[in-house]
């Protein structure tokens, strides 16, 4: 039963969420050779203000420009 984490700032559509499982798991069926019914994929969002980079929180990066708010730098 393979898992795959996925950690991304919130702010991600429920729409886009669907694609990217969608996507996943067929990477994971095709790669793999994984049975879809056993594939999971976890969706992490983390605020902005609990994920930090270069020594700064994400919400200053994006405050200051530095970020988008659905995307983290780097």
């Amino acid at each position: 039963m393979p898992v795959v984490h996925v950690h991304t700032w919130e702010g991600r559509t429920v729409e886009q969420k669907r694609g990217l499982v969608a996507a996943i798991t067929a990477a994971m069926v095709e790669h793999f050779d994984s049975n879809p019914d056993r594939t999971h994929v976890i969706l992490h969002d983390i605020p902005l203000d609990s994920w930090g980079r270069n020594g700064e929180l994400g919400v200053d990066l994006v405050a200051r420009g530095a970020a988008s708010s659905v995307e983290p730098p780097g």
